[in-house]
């Protein structure tokens, strides 16, 4: 299938924002800030709390605003608008994260949960963006593609990253500190110059009528859609499914680097293993869609999660480094390519015009879907003092989603 130029443009915006993704929410940030607060005399637990009360305090606050914001941007021309306030503020606070003075903790974490904010809320209206750049036919290719670019951009500038980080600062011109900034420079020049097609010429192709007051006629809409919802019964229980093992995809990834500090990986190794799994999504991603156009969106959807379920199967023989690497390489085939399709299945359920507010929805679920699983695999692993037993528990929620999947209707 050949992408259209307003294809790549839509494509590339998620290329754009990874570096953010990668150096300042994953691997970057944390670390510096627990750095920076430690040597304000903040104990190390007190800093991971704080950084976990930020983290909270920005789903919420997105998760909440997100069917208003939706329903706002589905009037005419309404979200590229929305798309731009959002994304160019967290482009500028990012690079507010690198002028804070390294004595303001509490400024640095301001900083970031405003920027996040902005990020999180970008990517609804991006997301929604999918329904006006491709039909129901090209929604599967265009989303993986999109989400395998993604991959790859933050590879890249993951890579600068670690260029300065090896290097000591490009042979001492910076400090530990200074590299950090500069990680947070790359991510916010890469998603200003990457992003700008696509927030400079995207066009939005459907919408609802134009209305006097849009915060009150996007009340009464939300209203009306939450009181009619079994209209949309297939809507309703695809978010259900997709709550549930989207929360164990979630969960796994960000507790990774966890269980290979259980097995004694360092953390320069850690950083390879999560330069590989990026490069290993890049190419399955694109395959996802491949498999959609041969199959159904629905069946390669089904493999992704049986292959999860077979993750956290394996977890439980964990001991090894082949058996650390064996398991971030299947995360790295599946994670990409089963976010990309569920995102594509969602955009052929969900009315056109009012795309952006469904949209909202989805990222509620997507949201709080980050509570449940962090919580299983604690308990889990406090009772049994194995996380490995942990992430194993992680099933239960993949074979709900299944269950619940497997009973929808097709969208081919």
């Amino acid at each position: 299938m050949k992408l259209t130029k307003q294809q790549w443009q839509w494509i590339f915006y998620d290329w754009a924002n990874s570096g953010y993704g990668i150096l300042v929410v994953t691997a970057v940030l944390p670390v510096y800030f627990k750095a920076v607060a430690q040597h304000a005399g903040i104990s190390a637990a007190d800093s991971t709390a704080y950084w976990g009360y930020a983290n909270s305090f920005d789903t919420l606050v997105v998760s909440l605003l997100a069917p208003l914001l939706g329903a706002l941007a589905d009037y005419p021309q309404a979200k590229r608008k929305w798309l731009n306030l959002f994304a160019w503020s967290s482009i500028i606070l990012t690079v507010g994260l690198a002028l804070v003075p390294t004595n303001m903790w509490r400024l640095l974490l301001v900083i970031f949960i405003l920027s996040i904010i902005g990020y999180s809320g970008g990517n609804l209206f991006y997301d929604s963006f999918l329904t006006d750049v491709a039909d129901d036919l090209q929604m599967d290719m265009v989303s993986s593609t999109g989400y395998g670019m993604g991959y790859l951009g933050g590879v890249i500038a993951f890579i600068v990253f670690l260029t300065a980080q090896l290097s000591n600062g490009f042979g001492g011109l910076l400090s530990s500190y200074g590299i950090a900034k500069f990680s947070f420079w790359i991510a916010a020049i890469w998603w200003g110059i990457f992003g700008w097609p696509l927030l400079r010429h995207g066009r939005q192709r459907y919408n609802v009528p134009s209305a006097e007051n849009p915060v009150r006629d996007s009340l009464r809409r939300i209203k009306e859609t939450l009181k009619h919802i079994r209209r949309y019964r297939q809507f309703y229980w695809f978010l259900i499914a997709y709550f549930f093992y989207i929360d164990g995809v979630d969960t796994i990834f960000t507790m990774a680097t966890s269980i290979g500090k259980d097995l004694g990986v360092n953390t320069t190794t850690l950083m390879l293993v999560l330069l590989v799994v990026q490069l290993i999504a890049f190419p399955f991603s694109v395959l996802y869609g491949w498999l959609a156009r041969r199959l159904s969106t629905k069946k390669a959807i089904i493999i992704g999660i049986v292959i999860y379920i077979f993750i956290c199967i394996y977890a439980l023989h964990l001991k090894t480094m082949f058996d650390f690497w064996l398991l971030a390489i299947l995360i790295g085939t599946s994670q990409g390519g089963l976010q990309a399709l569920s995102r594509s299945y969602f955009g052929q359920l969900v009315p056109k015009d009012s795309s952006s507010e469904f949209f909202g929805f989805y990222n509620i679920l997507g949201k709080f879907s980050a509570i449940l699983g962090p919580l299983i695999v604690g308990v889990v692993t406090q009772w049994t003092n194995q996380s490995t037993v942990g992430v194993a528990s992680l099933s239960v929620l993949f074979l709900f989603g299944l269950i619940i999947f497997w009973l929808l209707p097709s969208t081919d």
